[in-house]
């Protein structure tokens, strides 16, 4: 089973992904196979895995996201179509187009799920100054999924205007791009200060789950190595 189309991101140049407003973001369909989506769509991990992260404290006393949470760890026994999948990831040939699109001489991976039920949202944020960038792969199909429940994600314009270290609120955003995320689509997204972006409070029935599944893009550095063991934080890397 191939699971990413990687012609896809080698055809983008890297030119016209800086060109894209308010800040560099693609969200197309197809980056992975239809097969491999198919595939991970119906192996999805069980929420009992996850862990549940609620209520708790963000940068510059932004509102929580609450969700449940897991994070890939080695050997963890999530569904093989999902190894196979990581495993992919890990080769040269996305992370070499991850690293070209992104301006990064070397990379490294975390990643993650995130379920989220009906009634929590995602607050308005950039990601941490030390991460190149993300690649969010939605997993809500057409079937199982209605529109007028939200989860999309959205790319918030600022205007160049407010502090990173902030906790705006919608109404203080220019604009709003809503991010196609029903179906076989992802979002690769730029981290710079301005690259704001977060999800409206999600109203779908009970059982329901807004599913995504995120590549967190960090530099290969020494540096962040070092001050990860210094303050005991332990992190896996790809």
């Amino acid at each position: 089973m191939k699971y990413i189309d990687i012609d896809l991101l080698r055809n983008l140049d890297r030119k016209d992904f800086l060109a894209i407003k308010p800040y560099p973001y693609y969200n197309k369909e197809g980056v992975l196979t239809q097969s491999g989506f198919q595939d991970l769509l119906d192996n999805m991990p069980p929420v009992e895995m996850f862990k549940h992260n609620f209520g708790y404290e963000r940068r510059a006393g932004q509102a929580p996201h609450d969700r449940y949470s897991l994070e890939y760890e080695p050997g963890m026994q999530v569904p093989k179509p999902w190894q196979d999948f990581i495993a992919e990831l890990c080769s040269d040939a996305y992370r070499n187009e991850v690293a070209r699109l992104l301006g990064a001489n070397k990379v490294e991976f975390r990643f993650h799920w995130h379920y989220t039920p009906s009634g929590c949202d995602v607050s308005p944020h950039c990601d941490a100054r030390r991460e190149h960038g993300s690649h969010l792969f939605y997993f809500n199909s057409p079937e199982d999924w209605d529109p007028a429940w939200g989860g999309s994600t959205l790319v918030l314009d600022d205007g160049g205007r407010l502090d990173y270290n902030s906790a705006p609120g919608f109404d203080e955003f220019d604009a709003a791009h809503e991010c196609e995320s029903i179906g076989n689509f992802s979002s690769l997204m730029l981290r710079t200060d301005h690259a704001w972006h977060a999800v409206r409070a999600i109203d779908c029935p009970e059982g329901k789950l807004r599913k995504v599944f995120i590549v967190v893009v960090n530099p290969d550095s020494l540096f962040w190595k070092i001050r990860d063991r210094i303050i005991g934080k332990k992190t896996q890397r790809f």
